[in-house]
């Protein structure tokens, strides 16, 4: 180790070279690695590298030439030869209030041996996965259809093919599943938080370590890599690119872009959902917290942190550049280390509430400048919706916001209709929420679902914990012909109406069980992906929801802005309203109902006279292919006279609990 060569290279050099040259967090060069560490208020901080296992011993203490440099930013550098790929290391820290190590808080990858949170960081080169994707263009905002996943338990088996009931499932367990989400039609994946947080499994809303990604959902042991190896590699061939090889895969973080790597290469953008409302409760003594080890003055005096408290943890202290600069780094080392395609910023309601308001703009226009592409959604639940998603200075100027109107009101009619078929349906809140909601500057900005990992998550206050969409609509059975086709109608709603809409593991074939990330808790909340083995009316359903996402695709009207929805009858438990894109000329109106039996000759307005052709009949999907489905045979001839507003009518089908698509 040749120290006294290190510090003669960080002295001799300019401001500007510490400024533009050394990244923070460790970082690899061809001779060995700098050091960059934010310790304002420290008297001396320490790179540990060559004497781990005695630094854990009582006694030890750091040698004069493992002392880093302050520099004139309050930042401490340092240069050490021969550190290479994978090489452990700690960070010492001495301060006014305290003395010991810390975990590097932009460490890229964390050790396992010893666990957490006594581990060693791990220098990682962020140039040692061969990325394959190498022209993936993330979607138009407008265009997605985001399927939000837990990795921790989405999918796992383990060697035999049985379900991982046990522990929870990996990064390299997903792209197993990646066939399933391409023949599905979606085009971004959401992943629920994978930053390092301290428990084996979690939501992920507690993070501790924010460039780490969480080592709970990375493969160890080579026997097991290498079968997930032969899966990598033959979706590899299915397009025709070079294989990876184990030590492409060995490093944790590579699992994490091998994983975001074959999902571009299959036409799929991945989302990742990051908080930056608060950090993790349970602060160990080498987190962030009270980083640079001054005097104890309570929670609201530790550098990153103010005393305000929220889920839990501590919100930042977003006032401070130093912290500010911190966060956005964050997002800006995911797009370009990982190649992101979008973040979900989890509760900038509280980001607000804690005084994070421009630290927000800030955020939002530099990750933009950053990434143009990249989508930045957030989770914002006041009512103008604009202060997120408007240009500052009124707005924080995100891209999208998450909207629970139309949620609220698809999920209130399906209920209400669960009680039976003489209840009178109030459809109207569905109509008004087919309009893009107050706030919202465009229709495209607002992120729509009909149930998320939020409200249907197992742990939750009873009287905030939702049913899964399918045992609202079935009640006590949630495979029942009432079930499946409720969801089948407020699911194709969502997916026909403007906004981005959004899918919640599972749902896509009827999945009606909570979900929890707790394994004592797996046996009655994980997906029943073997039901697409044994389960008819799972299979039917998954092929419903395979076809509804096509027709989005197919038609820009529907994923458009314009939407004019015409008409509602509660009584009959009817709704229609019309799609269209300027200059397109491929105008669709979409008719659906809650009646629990068919309509027959049901006389409607249509936007324009003649011949309108039935592209879509829910109804085809039950006991698919379903050879006689309640429908129009294909056509409709809309010769009657005006009706509704519309300059035409035609007398219609609609199956029972269904929906029909009508395209001019």
């Amino acid at each position: 180790m040749a120290t006294a060569a290190r510090h003669a290279v960080m002295r001799s050099v300019t401001q500007d070279y510490i400024d533009h040259v050394t990244p923070f967090g460790a970082t690899l060069r061809p001779e060995g690695a700098t050091l960059r560490v934010w310790a304002p208020q420290a008297t001396a901080v320490y790179l540990i590298v060559d004497d781990l296992a005695a630094s854990r011993t009582p006694g030890w203490q750091p040698r004069a030439e493992d002392l880093l440099v302050k520099q004139a930013d309050d930042t401490w550098t340092g240069f050490l030869v021969g550190v290479t790929d994978g090489t452990p290391y700690r960070v010492y820290i001495i301060g006014a209030g305290s003395r010991g190590f810390k975990r590097d808080s932009y460490a890229r990858e964390l050790g396992t041996v010893p666990a957490f949170p006594d581990c060693d960081c791990l220098v990682r080169d962020p140039r040692s996965y061969p990325w394959r994707a190498t022209d993936f263009v993330t979607p138009e905002f407008s265009d997605m259809i985001i399927y939000q996943l837990h990795v921790g338990t989405y999918y796992g088996v383990d060697a035999s093919g049985n379900d991982k009931r046990e522990s929870v499932a990996k990064f390299l367990d997903v792209i197993d599943r990646i066939p399933h989400l391409r023949e599905l039609g979606v085009n971004a994946v959401q992943l629920l938080p994978i930053q390092e947080f301290p428990f084996d499994n979690s939501m992920g809303y507690n993070n501790l370590d924010y460039f780490s990604p969480e080592m709970a959902y990375q493969v160890e042991d080579d026997s097991q890599l290498s079968r997930y190896l032969t899966t990598i590699n033959a979706l590899l061939d299915e397009r025709g690119k070079p294989r990876l090889t184990m030590d492409d895969i060995r490093p944790g973080p590579n699992q994490l872009k091998a994983l975001i790597d074959l999902l571009h290469l299959n036409g799929i953008g991945v989302i990742l959902d990051l908080v930056y409302n608060h950090a993790g409760g349970g602060f160990d003594d080498q987190s962030i917290f009270y980083y640079d080890r001054r005097i104890y003055r309570g929670n609201n005096d530790g550098l990153y942190f103010s005393g305000k408290e929220h889920a839990g943890g501590l919100s930042f202290e977003y006032t401070t550049p130093g912290v500010q600069d911190f966060l956005i780094r964050n997002v800006k080392f995911f797009q370009d280390e990982y190649r992101i395609d979008g973040v979900r910023y989890d509760q900038v309601g509280v980001t607000d509430e804690h005084g994070g308001w421009f630290f927000c703009q800030r955020q939002a226009g530099e990750v933009r400048q950053n990434r143009p592409r990249a989508i930045q959604i957030a989770e914002y639940w006041k009512d103008l919706r604009d202060l997120a998603v408007t240009a500052p200075p009124r707005g924080m100027g995100f891209d999208a916001a998450h909207s629970d109107r139309l949620r609220d009101s698809l999920r209130g009619a399906v209920a209400v209709a669960a009680q039976g078929a003489s209840t009178r349906v109030n459809l109207d809140a569905v109509r008004d929420n087919l309009y893009t909601p107050p706030g919202f500057p465009d229709a495209w900005r607002a992120v729509h679902c009909v149930e998320d990992h939020d409200i249907t998550y197992a742990g939750r206050e009873p009287d905030k914990l939702k049913p899964r969409l399918a045992k609202l609509a079935g009640g006590n059975n949630a495979r029942s012909w009432y079930a499946r086709s409720r969801s089948r109608f407020a699911t194709t709603v969502l997916l026909a109406a403007p906004g981005i809409p959004h899918l919640f593991m599972g749902q896509e074939f009827l999945e009606d069980k909570n979900w929890s990330d707790n394994p004592a808790h797996f046996k009655g909340t994980l997906i029943y992906w073997d039901g697409l083995k044994t389960d008819k009316v799972m299979r039917d359903f998954l092929e419903f929801t395979k076809a509804v996402i096509q027709l989005r695709h197919d038609f820009p009207a529907l994923r458009g802005p314009n939407v004019n929805p015409y008409y509602v009858h509660n009584d009959n438990r009817v709704i229609a309203f019309h799609r269209w894109f300027e200059w397109s000329g491929g105008d669709v109106v979409v008719i659906g109902t809650l009646n629990e039996g068919n309509w027959y000759d049901y006389r409607i307005g249509l936007p324009q006279p003649g011949e309108w052709r039935e592209i879509f009949n829910s109804d085809y999907y039950e006991d698919f292919p379903n050879a006689d489905p309640c429908g129009n045979f294909g056509r409709v001839d809309a010769s009657g006279p005006p009706m509704h507003g519309m300059p035409a009518s035609a007398a219609v089908t609609i199956p029972a609990n269904g929906v029909i698509v009508l395209a001019k």
